[in-house]
């Protein structure tokens, strides 16, 4: 399903989501998905542990990007009471539901989706992600609204159920592509490219490739665009805001 056209053939596909719910001290293990992974926190508090073992704090508004084939975990606060562990990601065009704890304590929801970013048919904006990459949209005004709409929805489609892993009425490929403003607070292709400016402050903050290089990863034409991009983004060139990130 492509969301939305970009003169630069940037495109976005994304298949349905998924709920996975976590009971206070409770800890899910989620296999490495077949596709980039979005978890969008609706509720609650906990951590998000990556493939390398970085524990990433989790909160309501936060987006987490995860890598193609990443195991990783998602645990929900409070002192550990047990946990729960899946093997296979869930398949089939409905929407589903992951319960780790009790259906009726829901301490910390997370809505799930395999997205597909790619830029011309071989190159997908992800392919050298090995990490989960935090993206904070608490700072977005519509945010908030738009997911506490979606758990309302979500929570009465799939409330009675006793299955573990249960189908839920799936959201359209249209329906996604046409209240994607509503939930992220911007358009398709403006999310996007937030996420690449976020990714090359990942990359500059943790990496030693040349900036060069980490303007191609994030599919800038050139380091000129690149640059000015992300000074407009973060408020720094580049150089600057490594420089700044390696001091600390």
């Amino acid at each position: 399903m492509l969301l939305n056209k970009s003169p630069s053939n940037l495109s976005v596909h994304v298949k349905p989501f998924a709920i996975c719910t976590l009971s206070k001290g409770w800890r899910l293990h989620l296999p490495g998905p077949p596709g980039l992974l979005f978890h969008f926190v609706l509720e609650g508090n906990g951590v998000i542990c990556g493939p390398r073992g970085d524990a990433h704090p989790i909160a309501p508004l936060h987006l987490f990007v995860v890598p193609t084939g990443a195991k990783h975990i998602l645990e929900c606060r409070g002192d550990f009471r047990d946990e729960l562990k899946i093997d296979t990601s869930p398949s089939g065009e409905q929407v589903c539901q992951i319960v780790a704890g009790s259906r009726e304590q829901a301490d910390l929801v997370i809505g799930c989706g395999i997205v597909n970013v790619r830029y011309d048919p071989s190159l997908d904006l992800f392919d050298h992600l090995h990490d989960v990459l935090a993206v904070d949209l608490s700072s977005v005004p519509q945010a908030l609204p738009a997911f506490q709409g979606i758990l309302a929805e979500r929570s009465q489609a799939i409330a009675g159920s006793d299955a573990m892993m249960a189908d839920i009425p799936a959201m359209s490929g249209s329906d996604f592509a046409e209240n994607f403003a509503e939930y992220f607070g911007r358009s398709p292709m403006s999310f996007v490219n937030h996420v690449r400016k976020q990714r090359a402050a990942h990359l500059l903050a943790v990496e030693n490739r040349s900036i060069d290089e980490i303007a191609g990863t994030v599919v800038y034409s050139s380091r000129d665009h690149f640059s000015r991009a992300f000074e407009d983004h973060s408020g720094l060139p580049p150089k600057d805001f490594r420089s700044e990130s390696f001091a600390h």
